[in-house]
Parts: structure tokens; C-alpha cells; sequence
């Protein structure tokens, strides 16, 4: 996996595929010069990582002096005004500006660069298993999110927003059939939006039907 200096930051985001929930971003700068390789051999895409690895990772990623991270999201409310590539990279903008310092170069996951970024930046397909800073990025964005979706399915049980972090599994399009849409679910995309507006048009934001991703 590669390095980079001490001011390259890598940004990735989870949450674009799920029917309820923010979409959550964050940037990291990890200092190659300070990252001990302990600290490095526990960072990998977030997604190849389960549940106890990756909140190893996530301790050690918040422990180190080497690290410097921010992450941000875009709610539920911005998801469905502006559609969820938009908030997306609305929030990796909000990551990288709340890193304080603009870093010299940013690595975003993927193949699109958000506009006004703030900063250089250049895309790397698959980045999270290739950039040390890009899947420290994902981990973080990761744990940020599953913990939050965690706290929501305490106060809205029945969806199993605890196991599927609001993407759209059998449990959760039952629930949303049976218990009808929670303040928390994206009335844009399509599993919940026929339930609020069947008559609606249908979806033409550029982007593919969300649920049953795992982006």
C-alpha cells in the first residue's frame, strides 16, 4: 500500500447507498515520517476489515500522533435537496475544511473529484485499498457511521439499522412497509419515496436506485 507525505490527505465516504441515515466523509493525513508499522499494518479498506479489526484500527487511528483526521457528513434533509452525489462531495468538502490546515494534495476514493474542494486533488479508483490515508479515511467514516445508525435504532427499533446500517436488507424494507418511513430515511430514493409518493416522478438525478449497495 503506498505512502505520501505528511500533507496528502485521503478522503472516502460510506452512507450513499443506504435508504436512511447521513452520508459521512473523512479526510486523513497520516505523517509517514512519525506512522509506526503497527499502526500501518492494522489500516486497510474499511469494507475488507470486520467489526473487531476495524474498530482496532479506528483506536489506534484516533491514538496516534502520526494521524490527523476529520470527518463530516451531509444529513438525511441535504441527501434528498440536492441528491446524494452532491451531498457526498458536500460532505468530503466539510472533511477537508475541518481539518483546519488545506492540505498540499488530496486522494479521493473514486473517480470524481469534488468541485471546490479547497485543495489539489486526484482520484484513485479502488484508493482505499491502495493509500494508507485513503483507508484510514474509510475507517473512520465507517465506525463514525455504524455507531450513529447504532444510536438511531435505539430510538426507531424494528428497521435493524443496527446490523444494516440502513441499507435496504429484507428486515428494513419490511419495516418500512409494516411501520411506514422514519424522519431519518431518504424520501428520495426509491424504496421509500413510493411509500410517500407513489404517484411521484420517477428518480432522474443521474444516479443509480440506492439501497441495496455498499457504498
Amino acid at each position: 500500500m503506498a505512502g505520501g507525505a505528511t500533507r496528502i490527505a485521503g478522503i472516502d465516504e460510506v452512507g450513499r447507498g443506504p435508504l436512511a441515515g447521513p452520508v459521512v466523509a473523512a479526510a486523513a493525513v497520516i505523517d509517514r515520517t512519525r506512522a509506526k508499522r503497527s499502526l500501518l499494518r492494522l489500516i486497510d479498506d474499511s469494507k475488507k476489515l470486520d467489526l473487531e479489526k476495524r474498530e482496532t484500527a479506528y483506536a489506534a487511528i484516533v491514538a496516534s500522533e502520526a494521524v490527523k483526521f476529520a470527518v463530516a457528513e451531509a444529513s438525511v434533509e441535504e441527501i434528498d435537496r440536492l441528491n446524494i452525489l452532491q451531498a457526498t462531495f458536500l460532505a468530503m468538502r466539510r472533511a477537508v475544511q475541518a481539518l483546519g490546515e488545506a492540505p498540499l494534495l488530496a486522494l479521493v476514493d473514486g473517480n470524481k473529484v469534488p468541485p471546490e474542494l479547497g485543495c489539489p486533488a486526484e482520484t484513485i479508483v479502488g484508493g482505499d485499498g491502495q493509500s494508507y490515508s485513503i483507508a484510514a479515511a474509510s475507517i473512520v467514516a465507517k465506525v463514525t457511521r455504524d455507531r450513529q445508525m447504532a444510536t438511531l435504532a435505539a430510538s426507531f427499533p424494528g428497521y435493524g439499522w443496527e446490523t444494516n446500517r440502513g441499507y435496504g436488507s429484507v428486515q428494513h424494507l419490511e419495516a418500512l412497509k409494516l411501520l411506514g418511513p422514519t424522519p431519518h430515511h431518504r424520501r428520495s430514493f426509491a424504496p421509500v419515496r413510493v411509500l410517500v409518493w407513489p404517484d411521484g416522478p420517477a428518480r432522474s438525478n443521474g444516479e443509480p436506485e440506492a439501497g441495496s449497495s455498499n457504498a
